[in-house]
């Protein structure tokens, strides 16, 4: 339905942010893009899987499709791989002889793919505008701005960053800069006990609450000595004295889909399921992760959903996509498997990544055209992989 107003418009020029989030601009340092040229096939086509396979089998062993967790089930179908953002990264480097990697995830993980592979190999993004919402809330500027509030403070040269996988690779090479590691959820504490070893604070980055719960419930710090850097406000909202008092200064990042569930929605899934286990992923507020029954990675929650007897009854703090899946999967053994919050709650950005916009992509390769590469600048590679290939030396 076509709606007409005749309302006069007013004389506002909007900002840059707000074009951005409107989709009428581009920011090439950010996470997340806009544009998408060609032609889509229609989602109503109901030749897309075929189309789907029929590139696919032409394509074969040019090219390597990874599938991130969160994606659709049409989408993951098509998947050689799937897995979490590390892992895909990992399988993309081990398979030199693909030349083309299609990462239906979003952008910084097709970065990571890029950091990772050779340089015959070229990484498709199937869609630009998949980006992370969390990974947007650190940009290059307001990192460099930090790390100089921090040497004003006198405490950079004691500060060592660790930044989450969930972040842009130029995040990923400021880290790398100045001696610092990537982290995943699932070895957040290895990284954190390096780090820790080698200066006084850490400097986390950019989801505030995969850092503080691995801090406190992981690591037995305090929630004072956690501190929350602000890049909105002047010195990051924070004093001097309170960046020399803190051990962990947490930047003011979170995921939308796991910082969507509450205290409220763990003690109602038990109130209506009784002898559920509350299953939540660390990238959830600290109340939540503190009153569930166990805390782990995407990987981590499969796998104990796979260990799990028969008859036993889940409620899942993650993304839906997953969580459905998971549920399917596992009903045949007796599995009760629910969503932890009443609210439906999608990843957006990684939706982004459709049937549609996937066979978009294979079948420009079929045609001699790469789709949408994702390319990373050979400084910017140097440093992010100096920072990679750090945490991949954990003990």
């Amino acid at each position: 339905m076509r709606v007409v107003t005749t309302a006069q418009p007013l004389d506002v020029q909007p900002s840059p942010l707000a074009l951005l989030l409107l989709g009428r601009d581009a920011d090439p340092r950010s996470e997340r893009g806009v544009e998408c040229p060609g032609d889509l096939p229609a989602p109503s086509d109901p030749d897309l899987v075929a189309r789907a396979r029929a590139a696919k089998e032409k394509l074969g062993d040019k090219v390597f499709v990874l599938g991130h967790h969160y994606q659709r089930d049409e989408v993951i179908e098509f998947a050689d791989v799937t897995g979490d953002s590390f892992k895909l990264a990992r399988d993309a480097a081990a398979r030199p002889d693909a030349e083309y990697i299609v990462f239906c995830g979003v952008h910084f993980m097709a970065e990571s793919a890029d950091i990772l592979t050779g340089d015959g190999q070229q990484v498709v993004l199937p869609d630009l505008a998949a980006g992370c919402s969390m990974a947007d809330m650190a940009t290059a500027e307001q990192v460099a701005e930090c790390w100089d509030v921090l040497t004003e403070a006198g405490v950079a040269g004691t500060t060592v960053p660790v930044s989450y996988m969930n972040s842009s690779a130029d995040i990923k090479a400021f880290t790398g800069r100045h001696g610092g590691t990537i982290c995943t959820s699932s070895n957040a504490r290895r990284a954190l006990d390096w780090a820790f070893q080698q200066g006084e604070k850490v400097l986390f980055l950019p989801d505030q609450h995969l850092g503080r719960n691995t801090a406190v419930r992981d690591m037995g710090l305090s929630l004072e000595d956690c501190v929350v850097y602000n890049p909105h406000k002047p010195g990051g909202g924070l004093t001097p004295e309170q960046l020399r008092a803190a051990k962990m200064i947490l930047w003011r990042g979170h995921c939308s889909v796991h910082g969507r569930f509450s205290l409220e929605s763990v003690r109602d899934v038990r109130e209506r399921i009784p002898g559920v286990n509350v299953l939540v992923h660390p990238e959830c507020k600290h109340e939540v992760v503190a009153a569930a029954d166990l805390v782990g990675s995407t990987e981590y929650i499969i796998k104990t959903l796979e260990a799990a007897p028969a008859g036993s009854k889940w409620a899942i703090g993650t993304e839906l996509n997953l969580v459905r899946r998971l549920a399917n999967r596992f009903a045949a053994e007796g599995k009760e498997i629910v969503f932890l919050d009443k609210t439906v709650c999608f990843c957006s950005t990684m939706n982004r990544i459709d049937l549609p916009h996937l066979v978009w992509a294979l079948e420009s390769l079929v045609a001699g055209k790469i789709v949408n590469r994702i390319q990373v600048d050979p400084e910017t590679e140097a440093h992010a992989k100096a920072a990679l290939e750090r945490m991949l030396a954990l003990p």
